[in-house]
């Protein structure tokens, strides 16, 4: 079996070390790619070919873990010649999926849900072909949520309603607890009620936050595109400290 990866970020990599078998080969392609991508595709262990094209012709399964903004072009580009099951990824809105599924055959609608690059991340799958990544569940734990292209996207936007404005809130917490010099102290307090590991993950999702502002504003802008009939003002003020 060939997998391959359109896209070689944090969870196409952390995929390659957890689904480990004799039986699969890793394909991708350095075409267009940035010298520090390149950097990690060579010091994994996945074959590279000379274009996109080629992984996508010659996958039994095409991931696309690239960014929201670039994944509906990604599938327009390369769908088309992925006879294969096209595993989309990104932190899309259902109504991108629902795009997506008409440029490709095939499509399983995916999300990863843990840390990206942890060693016991889950994966949640809906549509119709879902069936066939259930053996992904040797190498990695894998949900089925349903038949139906969309219920995991829906899922992902729900979940990142709640993560996304938790992460917004909590930055502008410690940014308080800063100015007041009690940091240590806000921690220490919330701790009491959060449980020991509060401070550590809370840090962790700060952190992340901070780096990847870029995805994660993307991310809300998908949510609020969506769920353009809700009243999301904690989200919409999330996107406002994360782009600030």
């Amino acid at each position: 079996m060939i997998i391959g990866f359109i896209g070689f970020g944090k969870v196409s990599q952390n995929l390659v070390k957890l689904i480990s078998s004799d039986n699969i080969k890793f394909v991708t392609s350095a075409e267009n790619r940035s010298e520090k991508t390149i950097e990690k595709i060579n010091n994994s262990n996945i074959q590279t070919l000379d274009t996109f094209k080629d992984v996508a012709i010659q996958s039994d399964i095409l991931i696309s873990a690239n960014s929201p903004k670039t994944a509906l072009n990604v599938a327009k580009e390369y769908g088309r010649y992925a006879k294969g099951i096209y595993l989309d990824l990104n932190n899309i809105s259902p109504d991108t999926t629902f795009e997506i599924n008409g440029h490709v055959d095939n499509l399983v609608d995916g999300a990863i849900v843990g840390k990206i690059d942890s060693a016991n991340p889950i994966l949640y799958i809906s549509g119709e072909n879902a069936n066939e990544l259930l053996f992904l569940n040797d190498f990695i734990k894998t949900t089925k949520i349903s038949d139906r292209i969309g219920d995991v996207s829906i899922l992902k936007l729900l979940r990142s309603t709640y993560t996304k404005t938790l992460s917004a809130l909590l930055i502008e917490s410690q940014e308080l607890a800063k100015d007041n010099n009690l940091e240590k102290e806000f921690f220490d307090i919330l701790t009491l009620t959060e449980g020991e590991d509060f401070k550590e993950k809370s840090l962790s999702r700060i952190s992340n936050t901070l780096n990847n502002s870029k995805r994660k504003s993307e991310e809300l802008e998908e949510i609020i595109n969506y769920f353009n009939e809700n009243d999301l003002v904690m989200v919409k003020a999330a996107l406002k400290k994360l782009n600030q």
